[in-house]
């Protein structure tokens, strides 16, 4: 019972500004329930790293409150550090004392290329509502937690790898779209901005999901 508070706990952080003005009791975490799964492509523009594509896996567990539905992810991405980013590195590295160094100064070019991926578990909260002409649009947030990894064969089993690799919290905003194409299957469109400790990177994401049948005792809307 005391990870169903906490589940519930981070839920409410998570809920959109503008669903404030509904009480606790309209929200009931029990309520909670998979409904779907969904699939989806996107490419993100990252401070640090070049631009990149992200796959993301994104479940839906429903409403917690009226119009606010609940969808926990995973997602990940891969990409090469920026030129700017391997002269910063080179340019700390050089700076140690030389008994934590080689005594040859470094450039970008001695460092390589050196990759960095992030591999987020999160969960979005979505305020939904639907428009005349059809569409789910949504907008929300989410907090995540981003395993961090650095590589690259010049860095590999060194204090500088140690450095890239590191466990981070996040926080994103969102924005989307929603068309369901038949009752099981819905297509999506979102814009999104993340933030993490050691990086940044606004992104957009195009995906499918595939619904379950609602329950029959679900009164839920839509």
């Amino acid at each position: 019972m005391r990870y169903h508070k906490l589940l519930f706990t981070l839920l409410l952080i998570c809920t959109p500004a503008s669903a404030g003005a509904q009480t606790l009791a309209d929200y009931d975490y029990e309520n909670l329930a998979f409904r779907g799964i969904g699939l989806d492509y996107g490419f993100i523009w990252p401070s640090k790293v070049k631009a990149t594509p992200t796959y993301t896996i994104r479940l839906d567990l429903g409403f917690l409150g009226p119009g606010i539905r609940i969808a926990p992810i995973v997602s990940y991405w891969s990409s090469e550090m920026r030129r700017t980013e391997l002269d910063r590195l080179a340019d700390q590295i050089n700076r140690l004392p030389p008994l934590m160094r080689d005594s040859v100064a470094l450039s970008a070019d001695d460092l390589g290329n050196i990759t960095w991926s992030d591999l987020a578990i999160g969960v979005d909260t979505h305020l939904l509502w639907t428009t005349p002409i059809g569409l789910i649009t949504y907008v929300g947030a989410g907090a995540s937690i981003h395993a961090l990894n650095g590589h690259g064969d010049f860095i590999e089993s060194t204090f500088v790898e140690d450095l890239l690799d590191s466990t981070a919290a996040g926080i994103s905003l969102m924005a989307g779209m929603e068309f369901e194409l038949t009752p099981r299957v819905r297509l999506y469109g979102e814009a999104r901005y993340t933030l993490v400790t050691d990086i940044r990177y606004p992104g957009v994401r195009f995906g499918g999901s595939l619904m379950l049948p609602p329950r029959a005792a679900s009164a839920q809307s839509r």
